[in-house]
């Protein structure tokens, strides 16, 4: 049986291992494959039975082009680059990976809003550039300092990560407010369950930990912007396609909205005319929340045990049968 890894660099840059997934057929492994040439994904998969993408679309034209296709798995919890609708009316199965990012997210959405806080690289480029060195005072901060204690977090999406967030938040000593449309009862330990307009008035700090749907799209947008209070922090790691960017950047530019911190943008890699890149008090990264050797070891665990679970005729976290 032959397998495609189509874009394994993000995954494994060279500190795991894909042995595992090599035992199991006759493995190749490309870093990258072209996000747009669908001929090239064409021509990589081949008489392949199963493939495994993270970003590399599998259209319509690529199911059709490679009949051999029995298996098309995600590197990912997403699945939105893959046809898996018509991939379904074939009988092919799309499997995703679901739940490996759970604490690595939830940590790295807190480690954005204490860097709002703090400042910290800031300052630790400051030091280094001989500014403390050169200081009259024995310390100095060049932006405002906060402290969480007593402040409101509200969590859009209380699932997994949502909660594990909101466990942090409140070893912080923050108050938590949540909405989502399906409400537990661990999440009813954790946070006081409102309306989306009701976490909007409170919330000193909003964070988006949802799924990206058609009805969420944009979700942050003037309208709710409107709707907050004056100098909101805004952390979103999740999907960049929930916020409205140009309306986002307006509302740091205005001062309307506090602070920003962004792990996720709507096209990535980020195109250079972004508002954000230029707005003010907004950080952003790469889209690492996901990176942990930890997590991503999770990933390539799950991955072996989708194909294990194929192979054995009984597929598992299969999304589109």
């Amino acid at each position: 049986m032959k397998i495609v890894v189509l874009d394994g660099y993000t995954e494994n840059p060279g500190d795991l291992s894909w042995d595992e997934l090599g035992r199991l057929g006759e493995l190749t492994v490309y870093d990258r494959t072209s996000l747009t040439d669908e001929d090239e994904a064409i021509a990589r998969i081949g008489d392949a039975e199963v493939v495994f993408t993270n970003k590399t679309p599998i259209t319509r034209r690529v199911i059709d082009a490679c009949p051999n296709l029995g298996m098309i798995s995600l590197l990912s919890t997403g699945y939105n680059v893959v046809d898996y609708v018509y991939a379904g009316e074939k009988g092919i199965p799309v499997t995703n990976v679901p739940t490996y990012g759970t604490a690595s997210v939830s940590q790295f959405s807190i480690a954005l809003l204490l860097e709002v806080c703090h400042h910290i690289g800031h300052h630790d480029a400051s030091v280094h550039a001989g500014h403390w060195a050169d200081c009259v005072d024995w310390c100095y901060w060049d932006y405002p300092l906060m402290e969480l204690e007593g402040k409101t977090i509200g969590i859009i999406g209380f699932g997994r990560i949502g909660q594990a967030e909101g466990r942090i938040a409140r070893a912080l000593g923050m108050e938590v407010l949540a909405y989502d449309l399906y409400p537990s009862d661990s999440g009813q330990e954790l946070a006081e369950y409102v309306s989306l307009d009701q976490l909007y008035a409170r919330s000193d700090v909003i964070t988006l930990h949802c799924n990206l749907t058609p009805e969420n799209t944009g979700l942050i947008n003037k309208t709710s912007i409107a709707k907050m209070k004056d100098g909101v922090i805004l952390i979103n790691n999740a999907r960049g396609q929930l916020i409205h960017e140009q309306d986002v950047a307006d509302a740091l530019n205005s001062g309307k909205m506090g602070a920003a911190a962004l792990d996720v943008v709507y096209t990535e890699p980020i195109r250079a005319d972004n508002p954000l890149l230029k707005a003010k008090n907004c950080i952003i990264t790469p889209h690492i929340s996901w990176a942990p050797r930890e997590s991503r070891q999770r990933i390539m665990d799950c991955a072996v045990g989708n194909l294990k679970a194929y192979l054995a005729g009984e597929p598992i976290h299969v999304v589109n049968l």
